[in-house]
């Protein structure tokens, strides 16, 4: 059963303009900006958390837990891409599955 997590957040696009560039090679202002809506708490009260610290993302739902990298190299340079691959392999590790479709990001236990 796929349970809606959260929307996506419109303006986290605008994090990657020119004028907001971070040097950091990952868009860090735009990850910071595409997860902060994943902090939640579910309607059955499951707490839902995304953090980023460095290149790593952790992604936790309940006592779920699961950890993904932003790979430049391996990936993309493109951080929307390398952000999709680290969530999916968060996911993945915490045994749960993520998707995104038409604005909304879902889990699925």
């Amino acid at each position: 059963m796929q349970i809606k997590l959260c929307d996506v957040n419109p303006n986290a696009e605008e994090m990657l303009s020119a004028e907001k560039n971070d040097r950091s090679g990952i868009g860090v202002h735009y990850v910071d900006a595409y997860i902060k809506p994943m902090k939640t708490t579910l309607e059955d009260g499951t707490r839902v958390t995304c953090k980023r610290r460095g290149l790593k993302v952790t992604l936790s739902v309940g006592d779920k837990k699961g950890i993904g990298l932003m790979r430049r190299l391996d990936v993309s340079e493109d951080p929307i891409v390398m952000l999709q691959a680290a969530l999916q392999e968060a996911a993945t590790a915490a045994g749960i599955t993520l998707s995104v479709n038409d604005g909304a990001i879902f889990i699925e236990s």
